[in-house]
């Protein structure tokens, strides 16, 4: 409590102890400056002396000894506050903190979700930070910001996020005028795609280009950013405190030691995330086609009892794989190294080399920068030549099919197993889009999985993560998970509005937990769903769900596409076609929202060339305003993909 030498009453004495002891350090700062000020106002002119400046004086020492006695804060310090405060105060008052633009461009949510945290990180060091997605602005707003940080996804091969798309190419095309915009670009991609950050690099000179003044070199990540994004917001947050002003950056904010005052703690950060997987266990794992399929899909539930994890419909789940026992000994046998050699693994220590290949590195993905590794440590004149600068057509050649194990029949390993293990990267978590309503079941998260199999080659191979899900995560194993939001693809926040699905094969996986969830809630919207696949009798994936659905009016419409049961291939944007004047309804006058999810490479391009032609058909729309209508659309969130 404050001593009964201040001029307040008892009331007024403990409403100030409660205040002040929830503010933050540059709260206080400023609190004293403005109090001060403040109370300026209310003295006579000739009365300037009244507020203590300059060496404390002998009464303000004696009343801060009878007020430090209960705050445990010196009498000293507490008779210089006034006049340091004053100074301290004014000057936070009067400097403006320097405002950020983060700017973010994703597919799966990594950009936005570094971006957000190093809006948190600047925000505690003084700095005004406003985080954004490309989709929210035009190039020209950047004219608006003196500092922008830009974290751009690569999608594909080089390709920008599809919600940066529009500003990509705004940003690559238009004439503007960036001198004296201080810029740095994080890029995050793939190493295993030849065009590795190819958009954040186009980014990056592209700033350079319109004038703008690089204050950190770009860093390019690789699908494991954690050390590559630390390294640069550091390299970033340096730059940016030297151009605070000199008169702000002599301020030092008190701490809690200092004034004896508890602040507020920071959340709590869940217990498991994508750095601290949850081991979930199989509760069930079945396959969903038929005897006769020529596929294999898999319906996997996980308990989530005691994880404290929640997601939402649309979000993702990561999954952290392991490599296939026969796949670790083949590669063991054409490396002819030992399997109980002892390796040291960067954040995890030394572990055999077996279980290093097992659990901790990627030993398929054969990208030009293993290669190049190889190459060194093997001094194969034969990569040498594959990886010359006027090759690459033949390097591409090279790299379709094949699989890190393929390089020792190219040029045998003769190195130490540390040497082997230094030119592999971490085995990075797969995505899949979550299958399950947390409403319809608590505690549960499902998936729905297509295990890869292939042969190449001459050597049969299989997906890391789809064969680790289907072959070796039986009912009652253990599977690391950590959910991976995707704030891009949500439900209407109005229940009412009307939604349209389209996801063949395995994307309809967020769309049974999109129909459960309303189902569960209630929702008054109608919803449609088109679906597709192989075959009606083996590939009629959740097929008794869907008829329930139907039966309890959950889901409105259902169209499906089989494309082999008949001579002519039938597909999803077939369907929509053939429906094209009541779907151009739903979408025009009923105000539906659109989500399509599956293939990126075919699929999702022929449905949105669907939507351009039926916008020009029942729309009477010319095609430039039938693809300006549909960008404006996801503008507004009425039309999301999530597509891989």
């Amino acid at each position: 409590m404050f001593p009964d030498l201040t001029p307040l009453d008892p009331q007024q004495r403990e409403l100030l102890q409660k205040g002040l002891g929830s503010l933050r350090p540059e709260q206080l700062v400023w609190l004293s400056g403005y109090l001060s000020g403040r109370a300026s106002s209310y003295l006579p002119e000739n009365a300037q002396g009244i507020l203590p400046t300059g060496a404390p004086t002998s009464d303000m020492l004696q009343a801060g000894e009878a007020f430090s006695a209960g705050s445990g804060i010196s009498a000293a310090a507490l008779a210089a506050v006034p006049a340091a405060g004053v100074a301290a105060g004014v000057a936070a008052a009067v400097a403006k903190p320097i405002e950020l633009l983060l700017l973010y461009g994703t597919e799966s949510g990594n950009s936005e979700e570094l971006a957000d945290k190093l809006g948190k990180t600047v925000k505690k060091k003084g700095f005004k930070p406003t985080v954004k997605n490309m989709s929210d602005l035009s190039p020209a707003d950047l004219k608006k910001h003196e500092n922008i940080l830009t974290l751009i996804s690569t999608w594909g091969d080089g390709e920008p996020p599809e919600s940066a798309t529009a500003f990509y190419e705004g940003f690559m095309k238009d004439d503007l005028d960036l001198k004296g915009v201080n810029f740095s670009v994080l890029s995050l991609g793939d190493t295993s795609y030849e065009k590795f950050c190819q958009t954040g690099k186009d980014f990056d000179a592209r700033f350079e280009a319109l004038g703008a003044t690089r204050i950190a070199d770009r860093v390019d990540c690789d699908v494991d950013f954690d050390d590559s994004f630390d390294a640069w917001s550091t390299d970033v947050i340096t730059k940016l405190d030297e151009l605070k002003p000199a008169a702000a950056s002599g301020i030092a904010a008190p701490t809690s030691a200092d004034t004896g005052f508890a602040y507020a703690a920071e959340p709590v950060a869940p217990a498991f995330d994508k750095s601290k997987p949850f081991p979930a266990e199989v509760i069930a794992n079945t396959n969903l086609n038929g005897t006769g399929s020529a596929k294999e899909t898999i319906h996997l539930e996980l308990s989530l009892e005691g994880s404290g994890l929640i997601y939402e419909v649309g979000d993702a789940l990561g999954v952290v794989p392991e490599n296939a026992e026969n796949v670790v000994s083949d590669f063991l046998a054409a490396s002819e190294l030992n399997g109980e050699d002892k390796v040291e693994v960067k954040k995890i220590g030394e572990v055999s080399l077996m279980e290093a290949l097992t659990k901790h590195l990627d030993i398929t993905a054969l990208s030009r920068k293993v290669v190049q590794g190889y190459q060194e440590l093997t001094q194969s004149k034969t990569l040498s030549d594959l990886l010359l600068e006027d090759r690459k057509a033949d390097f591409k050649n090279f790299l379709f099919g094949r699989q890190i194990v393929d390089l020792f029949g190219v040029e045998p390993f003769t190195g130490s197993a540390q040497e082997l293990v230094n030119i592999l990267r971490k085995l990075p978590p797969r995505l899949y889009s979550i299958a399950s309503s947390l409403k319809a079941h608590p505690d549960e998260v499902h998936l729905t999985v297509a295990a890869v199999r292939y042969e190449t080659f001459g050597k049969e191979r299989k997906g890391v993560a789809s064969t680790y899900l289907s072959d070796d995560s039986k009912v009652g194993e253990k599977v690391s998970v950590y959910v991976h939001k995707n704030k891009n693809f949500r439900l209407p926040e109005d229940s009412n509005k009307p939604i349209i699905m389209v996801g063949p094969g395995t994307g309809i996986a967020p769309f049974r937990a999109f129909v459960e969830e309303r189902a569960e809630t209630e929702a008054q919207g109608n919803s449609w769903l088109f679906f597709g696949d192989q075959r009606y009798s083996y590939d009629f994936l959740y097929q008794l769900e869907w008829q329930d659905h139907l039966s309890n009016g959950d889901l409105t419409k259902l169209d499906v596409a089989f494309s082999r049961d008949q001579p002519q291939k039938v597909y999803v944007q077939d369907r929509m076609s053939e429906k094209g004047a009541e779907l151009w309804d739903w979408i025009e006058n009923q105000g539906a929202y659109f989500y399509v999810c599956g293939d990126a490479d075919r699929m999702a391009g022929d449905v949105h060339n669907t939507l351009i032609n039926i916008a020009q058909e029942h729309g009477g729309k010319s095609e430039a305003d039938a693809i300006a209508y549909f960008d404006a659309l996801k503008k507004d969130k009425r039309y999301q993909r999530d597509v891989y």
